[in-house]
């Protein structure tokens, strides 16, 4: 159905591809304080004075992107009153490779298989509740949420360090603007529900991609307006409807309500029962519905 990645293992793939390619300069310690797009490209102004020159900014720069600020994109969005307590265990039993999620009043809690003994732990609960239990020792944090997993692990014990972050929906109120591309959170940050944030964020660097090279080869400026809107119209829909979707699903989820919760088990009974639904459900889960980019498919551009 799919792969856990940790994002350190995730991150050192990505830099070691970067320090591969003759044709990326990566420049670190330094912060974009302004950007100035003007008819042939645009042009970035570090903090340290240096100032940088293309044809199209991308902003990968998450929820709160300096990028789409700077560009005059507003969001909108929500907060769900929710915080994310994020931390990895290391158990008795091994977990056989099988994801686990549990669903209560307070959120979801997700128990994400790592490699040999251990799972990374993603768990929603109320701001008030979430700030209760940060601050609690680690002795008494891992107490709390063995009353919440249950010992079908065994023992437990806290591997690392413990984050928290809040929950939230943001979706930029446009993917492009002069001279400019929006990818991932800075497009659009989802609920962590069903983890589809990488997803979404490999869909728009596929479609982007695509976008570009295609108007490159006909001889277009790829940081021309009406090409990167071929961009938004490819993406932007998609990515709204899942957004919204995991909105959906989230608020569903996250309550005690008798009805919505006999209404929500029925329906995952359902799918369960029907191998035909189920495999739709996986392959939504997995990104490999839609109109998807190339090279999401194996292909090249």
């Amino acid at each position: 159905m799919g792969f856990m990645l940790e994002d350190r293992h995730l991150r050192r793939a990505f830099f070691d591809a970067m320090a591969a390619e003759p044709n990326i300069t990566q420049v670190s310690g330094e912060t974009v304080i302004a950007q100035m797009p003007d008819a042939s490209g645009i042009t970035v102004r570090l903090a340290s004075g240096r100032t940088l020159s293309a044809r199209l900014l991308i902003g990968c720069d998450g929820r709160r992107s300096g990028t789409a600020e700077r560009a005059g994109i507003k969001r909108t969005g929500w907060g769900y009153g929710q915080t994310a307590l994020v931390c990895a265990i290391a158990h008795e039993q091994p977990h056989n490779g099988i994801a686990q999620q549990f669903f209560t009043p307070g959120g979801p809690l997700a128990i994400l298989p790592l490699p040999d003994n251990r799972s990374a732990i993603v768990w929603s609960e109320a701001d008030a509740t979430a700030k209760t239990i940060s601050a609690l020792d680690d002795e008494a944090y891992m107490a709390a949420l063995r009353q919440r997993v249950g010992d079908y692990l065994g023992a437990l014990t806290l591997v690392g360090k413990r984050f928290t972050y809040p929950l939230n929906l943001t979706l930029a109120n446009a993917f492009v603007a002069e001279r400019v591309a929006l990818v991932g959170d800075a497009a659009h940050g989802v609920h962590p529900v069903a983890g589809q944030g990488l997803n979404l964020g490999l869909r728009d660097v596929g479609a982007l991609a695509e976008v570009l090279i295609e108007a490159q080869r006909r001889g277009e400026d790829i940081g021309a307006l009406d090409v990167l809107e071929r961009y938004q119209r490819w993406r932007r829909f998609d990515s709204t409807a899942l957004a919204l979707g995991m909105d959906a699903v989230t608020r569903l989820f996250s309550n005690d309500n008798p009805v919505l919760r006999f209404g929500r088990d029925l329906g995952l009974g359902v799918v369960n029962a029907l191998p035909g639904l189920r495999r739709r459900f996986i392959r939504e889960a997995a990104g490999l519905t839609g109109d998807l980019p190339r090279l999401l498919q194996g292909r090249q551009i």
